[in-house]
């Protein structure tokens, strides 16, 4: 096991400072984890793949090979089986895609209102958020992935949370993502998993 006198200074592709705070609490001791922001690099990073596995290695890469700095970086998708997997690795931006109205409205409510329009008399709403981790550490890479398998359900319900969790049931639950509290969300979610694969190899080293 790597000393935790020594510090690893590592990098996560994001600019969102709760992210950080989140995966810097769990990583604890040992390691000096920075954001983009810290680095200064406020472009946008290339994430113009067609699966979530292709666009956090991207975006992973993009950065070593900036910085030269161990880095990893995420991606996340909703999968709903009767719709054939979509919106999958286009969910931030599902509502600019082939509807004229949705492009008007703030981009989550849009998500969700075209995905409910999409469903509409659908039975079978089967669904799960899936997040892969790609992880680029001394120039290898390393891939972890979490799910959370649940029901789109039929209305939105529930104000926390972010995305598509208002109409997300996990299965088990009966609470959407965005009535449950942070707590309970961060015990069950997809990121959840796959944070908790990273955190668990880099304190192993």
């Amino acid at each position: 096991m790597r000393p935790f006198l020594l510090y690893m200074d590592i990098v996560f592709a994001t600019q969102n400072p709760h992210k950080l705070e989140e995966i810097s609490a769990l990583l604890g001791e040992g390691f000096h984890l920075m954001g983009l922001q810290d680095l200064n690099i406020k472009e946008d990073i290339p994430e113009d793949h067609h699966t979530l596995e292709e666009n956090a290695s991207q975006k992973a890469w993009y950065i070593y090979d900036r910085t030269g700095l161990n880095c990893f970086a995420d991606d996340t998708g909703l999968e709903v089986d009767a719709l054939d997997g979509a919106p999958g690795v286009f969910s931030a931006r599902y509502s600019r895609m082939g509807h004229p109205t949705f492009p008007q409205m703030d981009a989550a409510e849009g998500n969700i209102k075209k995905l409910l329009l999409e469903l509409k008399g659908e039975k079978q709403r089967n669904a799960r958020f899936r997040t892969v981790i790609a992880l680029v550490l001394e120039g290898k890479e390393y891939q972890f992935e979490g799910v959370v398998e649940g029901w789109i359900t039929e209305n939105a319900s529930g104000v926390m949370g972010f995305g598509y969790d208002p109409v997300f049931l996990p299965h088990g639950h009966a609470l959407t993502f965005a009535e449950m509290d942070l707590d309970l969300k961060n015990q069950i979610s997809h990121r959840a998993k796959a944070v908790d694969q990273l955190v668990q190899m880099l304190k192993g080293m």
